[in-house]
């Protein structure tokens, strides 16, 4: 089995993070993508703006509820901070030794990747899949990796619902309602 490691802050999950795992999984790149939240990205540090861990946790239970081949993956919870992928895809490779894992990607992770931690190894051990932002052309990329141009990409991005949601404004078209729900019920992000 193929499994494809999509981490992030998750601050908050939104349609086109769902979309993204979907469209991986509908495309035969993995067998199921497992949204594995990040408590703390590294070349995130200074952010102020993160939900707590079990806020951003519980949203993304709540989105990835029903679709086939999505799951959610709480490791990096239990690890040392701040997380890096090439730590977290050793651990499930252990604890998985019959699993094939893929990371998955944005292609503006993509272009920053040569300052990921041991990024030589994810490149040879955990081949990435990489997802491009709507007219967004990647260049330089290794056989071996999958560039998913044809996944079902929605402009959307946390920031712009986390703004949404201090603006008073709704957000219920740009996150599953189960989660515009938390938000709302959980005053987050005001």
């Amino acid at each position: 089995m193929t499994v494809g490691i999509f981490g992030g802050s998750f601050n908050p999950v939104h349609r086109g993070h769902t979309a993204i795992a979907e469209g991986i999984v509908s495309a035969g790149l993995a067998d199921e993508v497992w949204l594995t939240l990040s408590p703390l990205n590294p070349l995130k540090a200074g952010s102020t703006e993160l939900a707590a861990d079990a806020d951003r946790l519980a949203m993304l239970r709540l989105a990835a509820e029903g679709l086939p081949g999505v799951e959610v993956c709480d490791i990096e919870l239990s690890m040392p901070r701040p997380s890096y992928s090439v730590n977290t895809l050793r651990k499930l490779s252990e604890l998985y030794p019959e699993t094939r894992f893929r990371l998955v990607i944005g292609g503006d992770n993509w272009r920053v990747f040569d300052r990921w931690r041991d990024y030589e190894t994810l490149l040879r051990d955990y081949p990435p899949i990489i997802y491009p932002r709507p007219g967004e052309v990647l260049e330089g990329i290794p056989e071996g990796i999958d560039v998913c141009g044809a996944l079902p990409l929605i402009d959307v991005s946390s920031t712009m619902v986390r703004e949404r949601v201090a603006a008073g404004l709704q957000v219920n078209n740009l996150v599953d309602s189960k989660v515009y729900k938390y938000i709302i019920d959980h005053k987050l992000y005001l």
